[in-house]
Order: C-alpha cells, then structure tokens, then sequence
C-alpha cells in the first residue's frame, strides 16, 4: 500500500465465500483517502472466509479472509516413515491449525466490535470502534466527537480523551448540582468549538426532485475543503502571461514527440518545470504548518489535479519534480493522468505532495480560486490560453498584435505567506514562461 498508507476501507468483495480464486486473480476492492485499489490473492484456492466487511475500515497487515488452498501430495514411498516421524508432524500440523484458528478468532472479534457501529457514514477504524464498545460510547456520541486524524478523523487519542471528559464531566456536574442546592450560582461552562449546522434542503416531490446519495469520494473530497478553508487563510493573487513562444514551440515540436514517443506533448509539463524552478528560488512556499511551528520541505513534491471520468479530482504526485528535465516530466505527467484516469493510481502515489498544481483552464476558465490542498500552504491554478489583443513594445514603437496569453491564480495561506512572497512567486513563474527558451530540444 505504500509506506505512507496506514489503512484502507473495504468498498467491495468481488468473490464470496466458496468461489474458486486464482493467483493473482481480484479478491476485493479498497479504497484510502484518494485512491480505490484491487487486492489480488496470491495463490489458488477457495475463499472460505471474510472476516471484515463492506465499509470497515482496515488496518495495513489485518487479516481481511481466509483462502483454502490444496496442500503439496505425498509421495508413494511415505509409508516408509517411521511413526514417530508420522506423529511429530501431526502434532505440528496440529499446532500450525490451533494458531490458524486463534487468528481466525481474533480476526473475528475485531470485525465483530467494529461492524455494531458500520451504519455510520464516518469511517472509524476498528480500534476506535472496540474502544467506543468497552466505554459504552453509543454510536451517536462517536459521531459528535470532533477527530484529529487525516480528513478529521477520529482517532485513538481522540475517543480517549473525550471519554476521559465524559467521566470528568460526571463528576463536575454532581459537584455543580451540590452547590446549587446550597444557594449558589454554578459558573456557566466554557463554550466549545462545535461543526457547523446542517442545512436541510426540502425536497418538492411535485417538482419531481431526485435525491441522490453522495459518492464515497465525494464526501471525502467535501470534507476535505471545508476543513481546509476552516484550517486556512486563504488569499490570492494573479497575473497574466505572454505565452505566445511556448504555445509556436509546442506546435513546431508536438507531431515529432508523439511519433518518437508515443505519447501526447501537453502543456503541463511546461508549467510543472516551471513551477519546480520558481519554488528552489522561493523555498519558503514548500513548507507546511504544525501547530505552531513551521516544516521546511527537503523535497519538491509537486500535485497535479486531475479530472476522473465521474467528475471528481484526484491529485497524484510527482516526486523531486526539480529533479526531472522536461521530457522526463512530460512522460510522468502523461503517465500519472492516463493511470488516474484508469483508476489504476497506487496509493503511495496521492501522498506527500508539497505544493498543487490544478489546470481550470481544461474546463474553459479563465482564471479560478482554487482551495488549498492541506497540509500544504499554496496551490495554483492554471487559466485558459486565448488569443488576444496585446500592446507590443518594440524599440520602432508600440503596435497591437494578436498574442497567447493567461493568467494564473495563486492562492497561498496567509498565516505564514504574505501578499509580497505570495506575488513575487507568480511574478518569477511569468519570467520563466515568458523567457521559455525556444532553441530548446525535447
């Protein structure tokens, strides 16, 4: 799954108990904050168990099934051993199938303490739901518990301490109804940061309204903005650019790359490199927050959104992006997209992004303001390129001339960018796009 990626939840079984698997053959789909994967079986065999099901959330290394496979045959001479060679394996075949059904039972205690709080749309891992068991934490209370996990999650310290304040909270208001009955006024509690309230919207059923559920992804990727514009000071700043040489340079050059290739030369990569130079010469923009305290990014890791065919964005990583010349960066690129779009993107491969890169230009837009993709500190969006009209100034005088120009929309968290860095970091990217150096080869 990735080192980075510490739990994954069950979506689907493709097999039931009793189909016949093969090697390599799909046993289930999962699926982790960004990314929805088939687990393969690694050997052949029948699938006589499932221990976890659809929408728990499991661990990396949790046994999720357990497959029945044929064992090696003896040979004809096997009479020959002797019988204390006969009992001594039975007693360990005995022993390996004692500690295959120990697995077993533990395996199912977990799934079972975790199914009773299943009908939640929050996912909570199997930890987390024993915990709320043991503490009679009602499923109700769970979902009021605000998390500290990725996309707020609720987390093993999270249920402790609020159970811890539960308890706590037991005692102080046996204490307050105390002094109430001697005549004194209990101080009113400290006011506590709660979600913001649920609109609900009314549904005309005259009006022939559909409701239609939300797709997994999709509210992960609603949690995941909100809690980003709650995290951060979002601010923008944008600037138009002269492309014009890139847009005659790609034109002179895209038929030979593809013949050569077999692959489509974009724009994309000439934007990624040129975002990976303007961040070395402003590395204050790779840093995260925490806390109080802020991590310079070693590594340029530089996400690039891109479109699935349901709608939703997705956003793979290419790592050391400083480190790749263009035509390295433009096989990375056209090979990210193609595998997002395929739906066959790794895990690993959505995680420790630096900074975002999202081309609203795709769709027709001249410019966005694009959300901050935590815990990140700026993103960028990429407009439209059109002709325009456009003053050119030449030492005979100025004229207009029909040129390719957009704009880019920065957007970078106030709280520890400013507006100066925040505007001298497109400024520089419209240096290096204006003085793209058209002798160049690919």
């Amino acid at each position: 799954m990735g080192e980075s990626v510490a739990e994954a939840t069950i979506t689907s079984w493709l097999k039931e108990v009793g189909d016949s698997i093969e090697a390599d053959e799909a046993v289930l789909e999962i699926a982790t904050d960004k990314v929805d994967s088939e687990v393969p079986s690694e050997y052949d065999g029948v699938l006589v168990e499932k221990l976890f099901e659809v929408d728990d959330v499991v661990k990396v290394g949790e046994v999720v099934a357990i497959i029945e496979v044929d064992g090696d045959g003896e040979d004809d001479d096997a009479s020959d051993e002797t019988e204390t060679d006969v009992t001594a394996e039975t007693k360990a075949a005995e022993e390996a199938a004692s500690m295959v059904e120990e697995s077993v039972n533990q395996a199912k205690t977990t799934a079972d303490s975790a199914s009773s709080y299943s009908d939640s749309k929050r996912f909570y891992s199997p930890l987390v739901k024993n915990i709320a068991r043991q503490e009679n934490v009602s499923p109700e209370e769970l979902e009021s518990i605000k998390g500290t996990g990725l996309d707020d999650r609720v987390t093993k310290d999270d249920i402790l301490a609020y159970v811890k304040d539960k308890k706590d909270g037991a005692s102080t208001s046996q204490k307050t109804r105390t002094e109430t009955s001697l005549g004194e006024t209990p101080s009113a509690p400290q006011a506590k940061a709660s979600p913001a309230p649920k609109v609900n919207t009314p549904v005309n059923i005259n009006a022939e309204d559909e409701v239609i559920e939300m797709s997994r992804m999709g509210k992960l990727i609603s949690s995941h903005m909100i809690a980003s514009t709650q995290t951060s000071a979002h601010v923008q700043s944008f600037i138009e650019v002269d492309v014009t040489n890139i847009w005659n340079w790609r034109n002179k050059h895209k038929n030979a790359f593809q013949k050569r290739e077999g692959e489509k030369l974009t724009f994309t990569p000439i934007f990624m490199e040129a975002v990976a130079k303007t961040i070395k010469d402003f590395p204050k923009i790779n840093i995260s927050v925490d806390g109080d305290k802020i991590v310079m990014k070693k590594h340029i890791n530089l996400g690039m959104a891109a479109a699935l065919p349901d709608g939703n964005l997705i956003v793979p990583v290419i790592r050391d992006a400083d480190q790749l010349n263009l035509l390295g960066m433009a096989k990375k690129v056209n090979d990210l997209a193609g595998r997002a779009r395929n739906g066959k993107l790794k895990p690993d491969e959505t995680q420790g992004g630096t900074y975002t890169v999202t081309n609203v230009g795709t769709f027709g837009s001249v410019m966005g303001t694009p959300i901050i993709n935590q815990p990140q500190v700026g993103i960028l969006a990429l407009g439209a390129i059109r002709k325009v009209p456009a003053v050119i100034e030449t030492p005979e005088g100025d004229f207009i001339g029909i040129r390719h120009k957009m704009f880019l929309s920065h957007s970078y968290d106030h709280r520890v960018v400013n507006g100066a860095l925040g505007g001298q970091f497109i400024q520089r990217m419209k240096e290096y796009l204006e003085n793209f150096d058209t002798e160049r080869s690919i």
